[in-house]
C-alpha cells in the first residue's frame, strides 16, 4: 500500500514538471531544489543562413590622439586697427558703415571741431609771433654790423626768435596731429582711414557728439581679414592633449562640406574663471574673405603623438534610440546585439570604437542590412 502511494505521488510530480510548473516533491530533496524555466535574451539573435552576411574583424591601429574643441572666427589682431579721433566735436558727416571695404587714406568721417579751431588759431598766432621775432633779429643783425647794438641785445634777439620757431612747430604739430593741415585752416577734422581693410567694428552714427579721448570709445575698427584667427576653448583637463604646432581641421557651420586646415599658434597661459578652459588660437589664411568674423566653428586637434585605437568599418554600427550598436558573432548561427561607445572617425571609412569591442572580434560588417534580414525573419 505504501509503494502504491509513493508511485502516485512519483506520477503526479512528473506530470507537473512536464506542463512547465516546478513543485516540491516530499519524496525527493533534489528534485524539490530543480526549478525549470524558460529565458529569452532579446540581444541574441539565431539566423538561419549565416553565410548571407559579410564579417569584418575588429582591428587596431596607431592614430593621432584628437580633441574637438568649439570655438569663432575672429579677426588678426595683429592686423586690426582702432580708428579714434584726436579732437572732439560733433558729426556732420559719415562716409562708411559697418562691413564696408576701405582703403588706407580714404576718407570716414568729417567732424566739425573746436579743438581743432583752436588748435589752428593757436598756429596761426605762433606764427605770427615767429615773422615778428625773426624781423627783430633781421634788424639786429643789421645795427651790430654797424657797431650801433650790443652784443647782449643781438644774443636777445637770436633767443626770442628761437622761441618763436619752437612755438609755432609745437602748434604746427597740433594742427596734424587732430587732423588739419595748417596750410589750409578749418575746423573740420577729416578723419581718414590709417590702413585698407573690412570695418568690423562702428560706435558712431551721423551727427553724434564725439568727447575726448579719454572717455569715450574707437569710433571704427579695420581689420585685414586676409588672415583670420579661429579662437577655441580648451578645457583645463584636456590641455595636455594640446600643443603647440599640432595640426587641427575646421568646420563651420556655414560651409559644412567644407574643410579647413591650420595648426596651433598660441595656446593661452591663463585660464577663464567662469569656464577653466584656455584659448587656443589657429591662424587660417582667409584670401577669398569666406571666413567671418563672428562665424562658429568646430576645431579637432591631432596631438603628434600616436594612441592604439580600436577601428571597425563604419557600416558596422547602427544608431538605434539614441545608442551605437555592433552585432557579434557569438556561435555558428547566433550574433549579439552589442552597445559600444564611438569616438572619432578613422581614415578609410573606419570608425574609432572606445568600448564594447575586442581586437580580434568578428562582427557584422553592414548593421543595418543584418537588422533589416532579422527583423523579416521574426514575421
Amino acid at each position: 500500500m505504501r509503494n502504491e502511494r509513493l508511485f502516485s505521488a512519483a506520477a503526479i510530480c512528473g506530470a507537473l514538471f512536464l506542463a512547465g510548473i516546478g513543485i516540491a516533491c516530499s519524496g525527493d530533496p533534489k528534485a524539490a531544489a530543480t526549478k525549470s524555466e524558460v529565458t529569452l535574451d532579446p540581444n541574441l539573435y539565431t539566423v538561419e543562413h549565416p553565410d548571407l552576411f559579410k564579417l569584418a574583424t575588429v582591428a587596431t591601429r596607431d592614430l593621432p590622439t584628437t580633441l574637438n574643441a568649439n570655438g569663432s572666427v575672429t579677426p588678426d589682431v595683429n592686423s586690426t586697427i582702432h580708428v579714434t579721433s584726436q579732437g572732439s566735436g560733433r558729426v556732420v558727416e559719415l562716409k562708411v558703415r559697418l562691413g564696408d571695404f576701405v582703403k588706407k587714406g580714404q576718407l570716414l568721417l568729417s567732424i566739425r571741431s573746436a579743438d581743432l579751431a583752436g588748435a589752428f588759431s593757436d598756429y596761426q598766432k605762433a606764427a605770427a609771433d615767429e615773422r615778428l621775432a625773426q624781423k627783430a633779429l633781421d634788424r639786429a643783425q643789421l645795427l651790430i654790423s654797424h657797431g650801433a647794438l650790443a652784443e647782449k641785445d643781438l644774443q636777445q634777439a637770436e633767443d626770442t626768435e628761437e622761441k618763436a620757431k619752437v612755438d609755432m612747430q609745437n602748434a604746427d604739430q597740433r594742427v596734424r596731429l587732430l587732423g588739419g593741415d595748417p596750410a589750409h585752416p578749418s575746423a573740420t577734422i577729416e578723419l581718414r582711414a590709417p590702413v585698407s581693410g573690412t570695418i568690423v567694428e562702428q560706435n558712431i552714427s551721423g551727427f553724434e557728439g564725439i568727447k575726448s579721448l579719454d572717455n569715450s570709445p574707437n569710433l571704427f575698427t579695420i581689420a585685414d581679414l586676409t588672415q583670420v584667427w579661429v579662437l577655441c576653448d580648451v578645457y583645463e583637463n584636456d590641455l595636455g592633449e594640446v600643443h603647440l604646432g599640432d595640426t587641427a581641421e575646421i568646420r563651420l557651420n556655414a560651409y559644412p562640406d567644407k574643410t579647413y586646415h591650420g595648426k596651433v599658434a598660441d595656446i593661452s597661459r591663463v585660464l577663464d574663471p567662469a569656464t577653466r578652459a584656455a584659448k587656443v588660437r589657429i591662424v587660417l589664411p582667409n584670401r577669398d574673405g569666406s571666413l567671418r568674423p563672428g562665424m562658429f566653428a568646430v576645431a579637432t586637434f591631432h596631438s603628434r603623438k600616436s594612441q592604439t585605437r580600436i577601428l571597425i568599418p563604419s557600416t558596422a554600427v547602427l544608431r538605434l534610440q539614441d545608442k551605437d550598436w555592433i552585432f557579434r558573432k557569438e556561435g555558428p548561427q547566433q550574433f549579439r546585439r552589442v552597445e559600444v561607445r564611438t569616438g572619432g572617425g578613422g581614415a578609410d571609412g573606419m570608425q574609432q570604437i572606445e568600448n564594447g569591442v575586442k581586437p580580434g572580434e568578428q562582427i557584422v560588417a553592414n548593421a543595418l542590412e543584418f537588422s533589416s534580414a532579422v527583423a523579416e525573419q521574426g514575421k
